[in-house]
């Protein structure tokens, strides 16, 4: 696949993860400790689990995201010898009603072509802040749009008041020409200054004629909406790579309100024996791991470890099913869960990612927001990974977990092997599609500064490293992208959402830095 749009989305440690003589070492460095939460999934009972299971679906739809159409107009009266009107072609009731039926046209063309949930409520009319009183469905909206013809910006103050994303339209040539294609700049965003002072609102959210360019920002802020206050479980506690990392976890409270509920190993091992124990899940697991391997794999491990993986996943969706959560980590992936499972925990992330659960290993809380935002914005599975030093237009990411349902419907053929630093248990080695568009995103430690860039797979190769791997390609000076790599983990994803990534990221606030 080489498009870097989706058709439709359905519904170190000198390196990764380890060990041999570097286990120690490494793990001591991913620090953070436990953060608080999840009592209320201490002590529960396998049968409880399987109860909770049944009922839940395995991964809901995303949120839907709510669009509120204002359009702000005048009617001016025509007075002798002076100037009676401001610039702009919709002027009066009749005009209004013309170009709100219009409106109604391009949204409805928006929202079928829309590759995320979206809701677009009626076009509303508002000559000024008074009007908004009257539109009873204001409140139900996430973000308004204000088709800008006219009137004054105290409607725009008002809607911004009320806590609502704005995004203003403004037409040049797609129909009457806008009052505020003159006046957005010097008389709302710089407030007849030389500053950009507007509060809630920026360049970035002035659209000119273009409904797609409306379109992308919408799905931005439908992934955010879906991001902010996401419960994931982190199974041996959450963390942060490296010694700066240890105030990810608080971090990623405060910025995206992640609802952190933690898991411990303790409770984990009583869980799977005694799922161990349950003949049926026990047969589901085996059922599983046989229907697995019958679909473009290759088994080169033993068996068993698949089986094992199989019923680690069983536990993990009782555990995401009683705390209604669909996010999960897990902590001394590198060694602490093999004994208790049996396996490692890669083959289990990787296929919790196909069915629509976000599943990430290490638990560094440094790089799982930026995963969560991707996911919510693209609709498709993200890779966790861990970079390499670029060179030549090209740097190598690798993991031993990745989804195969990369473009999040098909997928890609994979080998199962072990987890390559232990040579113990099973990893997917997934066969990504060379000449397919990346994005790529490099959170830093201080949650201040995201960076991310546009790649191309150039390679999937098979080194002595991370089992998933990939050469991904860019276009843009080598020294550029090393003296821009914060943090250590990366976020990726197939196709292009740089835009989106970087809209969504000024809402929190954290800065983007967009290299190519």
């Amino acid at each position: 696949m080489s498009s870097n749009r989706p058709p439709s989305a359905p519904k170190a440690f000198p390196r990764c993860c380890g060990g041999g003589p570097l286990a120690l070492s490494r793990r001591d460095l991913l620090v953070g400790g436990l953060v608080a939460g999840g009592v209320a999934m201490a002590g529960c009972k396998w049968a409880e689990l399987k109860e909770a299971q049944a009922a839940m679906p395995t991964a809901p739809p995303r949120k839907t995201l709510v669009v509120k159409p204002l359009l702000t107009y005048d009617a001016p009266r025509r007075r002798e010898r002076t100037s009676w009107r401001s610039w702009g072609g919709v002027h009066g009731e009749e005009a209004a009603k013309q170009e709100a039926a219009r409106i109604g046209g391009e949204m409805e063309r928006l929202r079928s072509s829309a590759d995320f949930p979206l809701e677009v409520l009626p076009v509303s009319m508002a000559r000024g802040p008074g009007d908004l009183a009257g539109i009873e469905d204001l409140a139900r909206a996430d973000v308004v749009l204000i088709y800008a013809a006219g009137g004054r910006d105290a409607i725009f103050n008002e809607v911004l008041k009320a806590g609502k994303h704005v995004i203003f339209f403004i037409r040049h040539r797609s129909g009457p020409v806008s009052l505020w294609y003159e006046i957005i700049s010097p008389r709302f965003l710089h407030q007849q200054g030389d500053e950009l002072v507007a509060k809630g609102v920026d360049n970035g959210d002035v659209v000119v004629d273009s409904v797609d360019e409306v379109l992308w920002r919408l799905r931005a802020l439908g992934g955010l909406k879906n991001t902010l206050g996401t419960r994931i479980l982190a199974i041996g506690g959450a963390g942060g790579w490296g010694s700066k990392g240890a105030p990810a976890p608080g971090l990623s409270r405060e910025k995206f309100q992640l609802d952190i509920q933690n898991v411990s190993y303790e409770d984990l091992k009583k869980l799977i024996q005694e799922a161990r124990s349950d003949e049926a899940a026990v047969k589901g697991a085996r059922d599983r791991a046989h229907q697995y391997l019958r679909r473009g794999v290759r088994l080169e491990t033993e068996r068993k470890f698949v089986e094992n993986a199989f019923l680690l996943e069983h536990v993990f969706r009782g555990l995401l099913a009683r705390a209604e959560a669909h996010a999960i980590t897990v902590n001394h992936c590198m060694g602490t869960i093999m004994p208790v499972a049996e396996t490692t925990a890669c083959l289990t992330l990787s296929t919790l990612n196909d069915a629509g659960i976000m599943a990430f290993c290490e638990s560094d809380f440094v790089v799982i927001p930026s995963g969560i935002l991707l996911v919510n914005i693209s609709g498709r599975p993200q890779f966790l990974n861990d970079p390499t030093y670029p060179h030549d237009g090209i740097v190598t990411i690798a993991h031993c977990t990745a989804p195969r349902k990369m473009d999040g419907r098909d997928l890609e053929d994979a080998r199962i092997v072990t987890h390559f630093e232990s040579d113990y248990g099973a990893a997917p080695k997934v066969e990504m599609a060379k000449g397919t568009v990346c994005t790529n995103i490099i959170p830093d430690f201080a949650m201040k500064r995201w960076v991310g860039f546009r790649g191309e797979i150039a390679d999937c190769q098979f080194l002595p490293i991370c089992r998933s791997q990939v050469d991904v390609g860019f276009r843009f000076p080598d020294e550029k992208l090393a003296l821009n790599m914060p943090g250590f983990h990366w976020q990726f994803v197939y196709g292009d959402y740089l835009r989106e990534v970087g809209y969504a990221l000024k809402k929190i606030p954290i800065a983007w830095d967009c290299l190519g």
